[in-house]
């Protein structure tokens, strides 16, 4: 990339030239900035008018660096990190760091990614193995299981040695924990060489609580009459706040070569405008020729942010929620909401997408818009992420919460359905390791988060007394985070390396039999056959349906006989044949593609 091809960004130290780097702080609340840069003289910045300071400097990559902000008539300024920095020496509390991020020379410079249709996501924790040098070890595993895309917790900036990423303070820099920025660059080049896109959960809704100074120096990036779960929420309204979000996306996307972004709860951002304008704004910056897809965490279900030129799908929490409540029977918390005919309502997301479209919540609250017009691949369907269970008090994933029958019927579900599949670390194996919420605040930080998180649960029925909340673990022991280890080396002992081999199977038939197919398809409608019986059906782009017929119940369910075509898997012996005959049997699912019309092949 040429110097005239260049970004130029509005925040932070760009190289601009051998030993000279140019600054730029937005701090409208401040009198005055100092730049600060080890082994130089402070150096007075200049106010270039919109609240910016900017300043020159005769320094380059690896230079470290600090602000020294003055509010009003005070003498003595405070020295912070810069808001853009792109790595800090010594944690957020620390110096940033020069980057000059057209120095890594990438060895796969030709990679274009791959289209959406052909995704399988992964999501995973950096920290939780061990950093970027550790989790680049397991890419060949994963491009070898199947999976098509890696997708990273957040990677800013946070306090402390361990944290979900959430809790950032910095959304430019990578945690020095994790890495340095060329660790993640050659992580993402192995990926790529290995045929798999890499995915960033970006943080656009709030700051942690802890190193986050914007406020003592910005104020006006914050709104005084809106609070969101986090604190005050971040004004979108300001033109400024806009674009230090938009460049860090496109950050992501330019310097380091991400494949797409999921933007997490976009639901608490109050100007859907900005989402608009976040997504326009990337599609005319990206090379046309790259594939770079968009994807939402948003419980307002707004069908109309999703489409061509805007974001490419939703994360389908309705498909999740529904899907645990069937299996588990939990109906406490959000799954309220999906507690009242959970089999029409997994029946309406099979055929429609979200369940939610416009209808009352138990609350009265109106959620969602309708989605049946969106193809299948707009939503991304998960049994299991971070949030689902590392939300949960003692961290438990589905493979100690659920008989093995009935969750292998809903994996054949979430691995052969047209939407978009994602699996959490240690679920290929159905891991039994806990993965929980953990932090590393201090002193009265760590016991207002360790209490909190304590009370969360006082109105769940397993936690009504003293002494069943003191058991959750608390978030800032160190023992959390080390407990939230996935165990990798139980995938190769049984019964974990027969459940890998299960997963491996239906990813090879998604391959080969789904992906090819599945551009173009559409639903045409579900129906719940029993209490936790559903079958489905989808137009694939040629002369096929794909169909899904899927039983959690513990009862036989009826169907209407007709011609089940070739079976793609089933996760018991008979299973395709006995539908065919009328009867779905309990704990189990098949999937098939039938011809139109014609093609009674029946499995072998």
């Amino acid at each position: 990339m040429n110097e005239a091809e260049r970004f130029q960004y509005t925040f932070g130290a760009q190289v601009i030239g051998p030993e000279w780097t140019q600054f730029s702080l937005w701090a409208p609340s401040a009198s005055r900035v100092d730049l600060e840069v080890e082994g130089l003289t402070p150096i007075a910045m200049t106010h270039a008018g919109e609240g910016r300071f900017v300043g020159e400097a005769p320094c380059d990559h690896g230079a470290r660096y600090r602000y020294r902000v003055f509010i009003a008539d005070a003498v003595e300024g405070i020295a912070i990190a810069d808001p853009a920095s792109r790595a800090q020496a010594g944690g957020v509390e620390g110096s940033s760091v020069v980057i000059d991020p057209y120095r890594h020379a990438w060895r796969h410079a030709d990679w274009w990614g791959r289209p959406w249709h052909e995704t399988v996501l992964y999501e995973l924790h950096l920290g939780a193995l061990g950093g970027l040098a550790q989790a680049r070890q397991q890419l060949p595993y994963l491009a070898e299981l199947g999976v098509t895309a890696v997708e990273l917790m957040p990677v800013a900036a946070f306090p402390g040695m361990r944290n979900w990423g959430y809790d950032g303070v910095l959304p430019y820099a990578v945690d020095e924990t994790y890495g340095d920025p060329d660790a993640l660059k050659a992580f993402i080049d192995d990926a790529h060489g290995l045929g798999l896109m890499v995915f960033l959960d970006v943080v656009y809704n709030h700051f942690g609580p802890d190193g986050n100074y914007l406020p003592r120096y910005a104020d006006a990036f914050f709104r005084d009459d809106r609070q969101t779960p986090w604190g005050p929420a971040i004004d979108f309204r300001q033109p400024m706040v806009r674009r230090f979000f938009i460049e860090n996306a496109l950050m992501w996307l330019d310097e380091y070569r991400f494949d797409g972004l999921r933007f997490d709860a976009v639901h608490a951002i109050g100007e859907r405008d900005f989402l608009r304008e976040m997504a326009e704004t990337l599609r005319s910056h990206i090379d046309p020729r790259r594939y770079v897809h968009l994807v939402l965490e948003n419980e307002h279900n707004d069908a109309d942010l999703i489409g061509p030129g805007l974001f490419t799908a939703q994360w389908n929490d309705d498909w999740h929620n529904v899907m645990h409540v069937l299996l588990t029977g939990e109906s406490e918390g959000y799954y309220g909401d999906f507690a009242d005919a959970p089999t029409q309502k997994l029946a309406r997301c099979l055929g429609e997408g979200f369940i939610y479209q416009g209808d009352a919540t138990r609350q009265g609250t109106l959620r969602g818009t309708p989605s049946a017009h969106l193809p299948p691949t707009a939503f991304v369907a998960f049994l299991q992420n971070h949030d689902q269970i590392g939300n949960r008090a003692l961290g438990e994933r589905l493979s100690r919460l659920v008989e093995p029958q009935a969750l292998a019927a809903a994996t054949l579900a979430l691995l052969l359905s047209p939407m978009v599949p994602l699996l959490f670390m240690g679920e290929e194996w159905a891991s039994e390791r806990p993965f929980l919420f953990f932090t590393d605040h201090r002193n009265e930080l760590a016991k207002a988060v360790r209490e909190g998180r304590r009370a969360e649960f006082a109105a769940f029925s397993a936690f009504q007394d003293p002494a069943s909340r003191a058991a959750i673990p608390d978030p800032n022991d160190a023992a959390t985070f080390e407990a939230s280890k996935p165990d990798i080396e139980a995938r190769d002992t049984s019964p974990h390396a027969e459940w890998l081999a299960f997963v491996r199977r239906l990813l090879a038939i998604r391959q080969a039999e789904i992906v090819p197919r599945l551009d173009g398809a559409h639903a045409l409608g579900a129906e719940a056959l029993a209490e936790g019986a559903v079958i489905a059906r989808w137009q694939m782009n040629d002369d096929t349906w794909l169909v899904l017929a899927m039983n959690l119940g513990e009862r036989t369910a009826a169907t209407s006989a007709f011609g089940v075509g070739r079976c793609l898997f089933e996760t018991r012996e008979g299973v395709a044949v006995a539908t065919e005959s009328g009867s779905l049997p309990p704990r189990c699912a098949a999937a098939w593609l039938k011809r139109v019309p014609g093609d009674e092949e029946l499995c072998a």
